[in-house]
Order: C-alpha cells, then structure tokens, then sequence
C-alpha cells in the first residue's frame, strides 16, 4: 500500500513540477492523471501496484468533498450574489461532461467491438 500511494503522490508531485515550471494553463494534479493514464497504458505502471491506493481512495471518497463543503458553506454571501453565472456554469458543465462521455462511450465501444472482430 506504501507504494501505490507512493507512486499515486509521485505522478501528482511530477505533474505539479511539471505545471509550475511551464505555462500550462492546466492544474498539476490533471497533468500528472494524466501521465500516469499514459504510463498505465504504455505498461510503465502496472494496475495491481497501484490498486490498493485507488481503491482506498475511491472507497473514502466522499470524505474528501468535506472541506469542499465547507469552503461553499462559508461562501454563501457571495453565492447569493452570482447565482445566475453559477448556475449557468454548473449546468453547461454537466451538459459538456454528460455529451463528453457519451461520446468517448460509443469511441470505445466501437473500439472494442472492432477488436473483438479481428480477435476472432
């Protein structure tokens, strides 16, 4: 378990080096998701070293929208006042995400469905 969270903290650290230093207008933290999606899919990484950290993570997550909670909670003032723009974004967010995903949906399926034919 060390380990997978050593390498889970390894590619955020990578990523945030790897942000700071340049002038991507990207957050750190998706940079290094990012490179570790890319060393999991070049067989850099290997699923199982980083399982039990991802499991852990995703079995707790919904402690770690607390403080996130918290932060809106001691913001209400300023929602109140922007609750149009909010709103809006919140909504076309979701759209996006929802179209997004249904779209990489159908790519993968089709993905796969062309690998299973040449499989066969």
């Amino acid at each position: 378990m060390v380990r997978a969270f050593g390498i889970l903290l390894g590619f955020q650290a990578i990523g945030a080096l790897i942000a700071g230093t340049t002038t991507l207008p990207v957050p750190g933290n998706v940079v290094g998701m990012v490179l570790l999606v890319a060393a999991l899919l070049a067989g850099v990484v290997r699923v199982e070293w980083i399982e039990s950290a991802a499991d852990l993570l995703v079995d707790n997550l919904a402690f770690l929208f607390v403080p996130a909670g918290v932060g809106i909670m001691s913001h209400f003032d300023l929602i109140a006042r922007e609750w149009l723009p909010i709103s809006i974004s919140v909504v076309g967010s979701l759209v996006l995400v929802l179209v997004v995903t249904g779209k990489g949906c159908e790519i993968a399926a089709r993905y796969a469905a062309r690998r299973g034919r040449r499989e066969q």
